[in-house]
């Protein structure tokens, strides 16, 4: 019964667009069906805020605003349910986000009265997830609607399912990678004594402070990025990356967790350590989250004036692209001077990649079987 359910969801969301014209309740189904998840995990933040929030978020659910926003959110979920549910033939994406709201205000919606939170241990980001999904969605897919690279391509695309639980499996595990960056920044910051040195970065300019970052990291990360490419045992990790064979925003969530911890281990821990402020970091961070999300986006703009100065979208398309010559190029993450410097740029003019993925498609899909695979396989097949 629920395998039948979450197959007719499904493909009613992955319904081609041609077939979804104005006036037939889809766009009212999805948005209520997004709002209605929205609200449910809300309620459950409010009743388990210990478990499923973030410490610096929590403050903010005892206010009188938030409240409101929740119960005009379930609200507007339940609206749009009931649009979808009149407007279209098929009604399981409207009959879903019904019972979605429902069951959210079921279990007390805005009136919920949260348990007294102290010293917290082990929480998931749940509350992040929500925010991080929310704030990208609604910023890179009206852009990826109105200047598209591939006009034919859906916003449910193939594994569009596998990037969603990426995303989800990153913001729950968020104080996990926290952890990680901070305790080994504070075992080196025990053991050493630069104290100058970290007093003068820091008293920079923030601005300048995240343009250092930006540069240093980059230059990290073009070694690193292209060690995952050239080194077999851990090209087996980054194809999970690469496994994606449509671009969108969402395509950049998808990474393996130890590659994860790779790259937060060569970029983070030398921030902190070398003095860089908190908030210079942490504008790096959304910085470097929004650029990533941007430079695997579906959109079809070429930026010719400024590819040469900094990555763009195509520059990166042709980093995942399954053509001959897109293989081992483009590896820098900001600033294609490193590709230029170590010889591994390539831009054609106003050309993209014929398509996406792994030579052969080596990599399975869903999560789980991407996270065993580089257990699985030993060697590099093909790039």
């Amino acid at each position: 019964m629920f395998s039948r359910l979450r197959d007719a969801l499904r493909s009613d969301l992955e319904t081609p667009r041609h077939e979804r014209p104005w006036g037939t309740g889809w766009i009212s189904g999805v948005a209520g069906l997004l709002l209605a998840c929205a609200g449910l995990f809300f309620v459950l933040e409010l009743h388990f805020p210990a478990q499923l929030t973030l410490p610096p978020l929590r403050e903010s659910y005892g206010s009188a605003w938030f409240r409101i926003g929740l119960h005009l959110l379930l609200l507007a979920a339940f609206t749009l349910s009931a649009v979808s549910l009149i407007l279209r033939t098929n009604k399981v994406l409207g009959l879903t986000a019904m019972v979605i709201t429902l069951a959210a205000t079921a279990l007390g919606g805005s009136r919920v009265d949260s348990p007294e939170v102290g010293e917290s241990g082990v929480y998931l980001g749940l509350d992040w997830f929500v925010l991080n999904l929310a704030f990208t969605g609604l910023l890179f897919v009206p852009l990826e609607r109105l200047f598209p690279r591939r006009r034919e391509q859906q916003l449910f695309r193939a594994e569009w399912r596998e990037d969603l639980f990426y995303y989800l499996v990153s913001s729950l595990f968020a104080q996990v990678l926290t952890l990680i960056s901070m305790a080994p920044t504070t075992a080196i910051l025990a053991h050493t004594r630069w104290t100058e040195l970290r007093a003068w970065v820091g008293g920079q300019w923030v601005w300048l402070q995240v343009l250092e970052i930006m540069f240093l990291t980059d230059l990290v990360q073009y070694w690193v990025h292209r060690m995952f490419h050239q080194v077999p045992a851990l090209w087996e990790f980054h194809a999970v990356h690469h496994s994606a064979t449509s671009l969108d925003w969402m395509a950049s969530a998808r990474m393996h967790v130890l590659e994860i911890i790779v790259l937060r281990g060569t970029t983070v821990i030398p921030m902190f350590v070398l003095g860089f402020t908190e908030v210079a970091i942490y504008a790096y961070l959304l910085l470097v989250y929004l650029y990533s999300s941007l430079v695997h986006a579906n959109v079809g703009w070429n930026f010719n004036r400024i590819g040469w100065l900094v990555v763009t979208p195509r520059f990166h398309h042709w980093h995942h692209g399954i053509d001959r010559e897109a293989i081992d190029v483009n590896f820098a993450i900001h600033f294609p001077l490193f590709d230029r410097l170590f010889g591994t740029y390539y831009l054609p003019r106003d050309a993209w990649p014929s398509g996406y993925g792994v030579g052969g498609h080596p990599v399975p899909r869903g999560y789980w079987q991407q996270f065993l695979h580089p257990f699985r396989r030993k060697t590099r097949s093909n790039d």
